[in-house]
């Protein structure tokens, strides 16, 4: 028997899916143009020749992104109603790219030091934008899908995304081929504005029904009170962080693919856009698949296919001998990055109960996101004082042992709900 709530998410299911997909799509339209794999981190090349502070880019927006979800998640929690929390949010995550735009204009003027500057503090603006806005919109998007289909609709709109940004990036390799500087980046970021408004819109069409069945205490407990709970008594969501943490080390090498291509093998700004389309399509299929395969089998079982295809990309890029190479290794990349994003938050919502989700959800987040950040200086680092190669060479090491985390000893936290039930 469905309570008043699910028959009301039931009834509104097919418009917030709907709306769902059209903010999903035109956010990936979005990021085509101001890609943090590529548009952004050619950017920032254009300004400095440091594999650290271009290795940074992507960095700092995951970072961003996870460091403050737990800190969010008390309040979070006692939300019977997110979505106006996440639209009043997501405002931050979305107004630095015009910032971006006008630096690129600035930039004749105000020089490549203070470009590298005002560009690093909008990137850190962007990513705690997206990380004050994550728990509420992962919490509201869980509570308005029902638990059989929320793999395959994070799977469906990441797929979309992906699918858009795969035909504005090979956009944007053609405008900033085709524009000379200061016009090139700075287009190629208003365009991405535009979009981003677009999704804005799309996002708040969304109808979530308030909870009134919750049941929120009446003292609000601390944070981190209720993380050391979850922590203290859930094992198998603490080898599902370590496999996380892990994670970041064992893909580092991915922030310095495309600049790596650049360098070694003399690849063009239009190369760089069939590359990057090659990653966002491969995504696009890996999402679609991988999140409807999850809802079947497991999860669990996508995330040991990403962590595989994440030893492979390494492996091909140590090895790699020609530009026609990092077809492959993007597509992989792809497929690796899915099984850690997407299947990775898709995973995190199946623990605990609806009461504790934001604290599964902010654990899950906040406690990768210093890994997120140290990963890529440590590659960046070993990139500056020893060479490509060797960061590709422990992201081998690593994906290994994050293999084997996942192999054997992390379980499936559905499978372990139902047999208890």
């Amino acid at each position: 028997m469905l309570s008043p709530l699910e028959q009301d998410i039931r009834k509104n299911l097919k418009h917030n899916v709907t709306v769902g997909l059209w903010d999903g799509g035109l956010f990936g339209m979005a990021l085509g143009f101001a890609s943090f794999g590529t548009i952004l981190p050619l950017f920032v090349a254009s300004m400095t020749d440091s594999a650290m502070l271009i290795g940074l880019v992507p960095a700092i927006h995951s970072a961003g992104w996870l460091l403050p979800q737990l800190f969010t998640a008390s309040h979070v929690s006692r939300l019977r109603h997110y979505l106006r929390t996440v639209l009043l949010m997501t405002v931050h995550e979305r107004i630095p790219f015009l910032g971006f735009a006008i630096v690129a204009l600035l930039l004749p003027i105000v020089g490549a030091n203070a470009g590298l500057l005002l560009t690093f503090l909008l990137l850190v603006w962007q990513g705690l934008g997206g990380g004050f806005t994550a728990n509420a919109w992962t919490s509201m998007i869980s509570k308005i899908i029902p638990p059989e289909s929320r793999g395959t609709f994070f799977g469906m709109q990441a797929g979309l995304a992906n699918l858009f940004i795969s035909g504005s990036a090979i956009a944007a390799g053609y405008l900033l081929n085709a524009l000379a500087s200061p016009w090139d980046f700075a287009v190629c970021f208003f365009i991405a504005s535009i979009f981003f408004t677009l999704s804005w819109f799309a996002l708040a069409a969304t109808h979530e029904p308030e909870d009134n069945e919750k049941i929120i205490p009446e003292e609000k407990t601390h944070f981190w009170d209720d993380a050391k709970k979850v922590l203290s008594r859930d094992k198998n969501f603490n080898w599902f962080l370590s496999a996380r943490i892990l994670s970041q080390f064992a893909t580092m090498g991915f922030s310095f693919y495309i600049i790596y291509a650049l360098r070694e093998f003399g690849m063009t700004e239009v190369v760089a856009g069939y590359l990057t389309a090659t990653l966002t399509i491969s995504q696009t299929i890996a999402n679609i698949g991988m999140g409807w395969i999850g809802d079947r089998i497991g999860h669990r079982a996508m995330l040991i296919t990403g962590a595989v295809a994440a030893f492979l990309s390494a492996v091909l890029a140590w090895n790699a001998a020609s530009i026609a190479w990092f077809y492959p290794i993007f597509l992989l990349t792809g497929m690796a990055n899915v099984s850690i994003w997407t299947i990775g938050m898709t995973m995190t919502v199946d623990f605990g109960s609806e009461s504790e989700r934001p604290i599964y959800i902010g654990l899950s987040q906040t406690l990768t996101a210093p890994a997120t950040i140290i990963a890529p200086i440590l590659g960046g680092w070993i990139a500056d004082s020893a060479g490509f190669i060797p960061t590709f060479s422990i992201s081998i090491v690593l994906s290994l042992v994050m293999i084997g985390i996942l192999v054997f000893l992390v379980k499936d936290p559905r499978r372990q709900k139902a047999a208890t039930a």
